[in-house]
């Protein structure tokens, strides 16, 4: 996949296949292409060469939902968790169709397995950086998303909530969805995903943590000086 936007190359040959029940990080540095790829994915931008498939059981799927990064999102809109969780429904079965009990059975379902239930009613600029970010994972969910695009889902949350919010993933991931994340947090990588994506504008790596990390492929993403990536005790 080639994206081009302003006058520029954003993503060049872009290739890679994500199994079903695989959790992946995407990294690389600002300006790689890591939200423009979840856009282009999303079918927010335009590709200009190639093509992206959704698959589910041999059929194709576009049951895709897109976590953008909290800095676009307006925190001044007066709703609640639980009124963004009703939009994944309202995605789901159309805008102009009134949630029935079903639907709200559904989202209440959603919060109570992203542990929200307690705080449904909170508006979302009373909650900590870690419950927005599983509102909307809850929000996927009441949209019956097999696919889930994370995009800087770290930023803003403590150590804390940031290994709950891998708790919820790999729960979801254990169901089968495919779920990418994208991070400028290389923490504990080989702990945290299946696979992991390195973009800077074309793909320099894509597979498990402990193999795609070598010297050359940190030189690609982050220059000749490198990064010390510490994995499993090693440096």
């Amino acid at each position: 996949m080639t994206v081009e936007f302003g006058g520029h190359q954003a993503l060049s040959n872009v290739t890679f296949d994500v199994d079903a029940g695989t959790l992946m990080g995407v990294v690389g540095p600002n300006g790689a292409g890591k939200s423009t790829l979840f856009n282009a994915i999303a079918g927010l931008l335009p590709v200009r060469q190639g093509t992206v498939t959704l698959h589910r059981g041999g059929q194709e799927s576009g049951a895709l939902a897109y976590v953008p990064q909290q800095e676009s999102v307006n925190w001044r809109l007066p709703v609640t968790a639980m009124d963004v969780v009703m939009m994944g429904r309202c995605c789901r079965m159309g805008w102009f169709r009134r949630p029935g009990k079903k639907d709200r059975e559904i989202v209440n379902a959603c919060l109570g397995r992203v542990g929200l239930w307690d705080h449904r009613s909170a508006l979302m600029t009373e909650l900590s950086g870690g419950q927005r970010q599983r509102v909307f994972i809850g929000r996927a969910l009441a949209q019956e998303a097999s696919v889930l695009l994370l995009d800087e889902a770290f930023s803003g949350v403590d150590a804390g909530a940031q290994e709950a919010l891998v708790g919820v993933l790999r729960t979801l991931r254990d169901e089968g969805r495919i779920i990418l994340l994208a991070t400028h947090d290389l923490t504990n990588l080989a702990g945290r995903f299946d696979e992991v994506l390195c973009l800077n504008r074309h793909v320099c790596a894509c597979g498990p943590p402990d193999q795609v990390f070598t010297s050359e492929v940190m030189e690609q993403l982050y220059g000749a000086h490198g990064v010390c990536l510490a994995m499993d005790g090693e440096s």
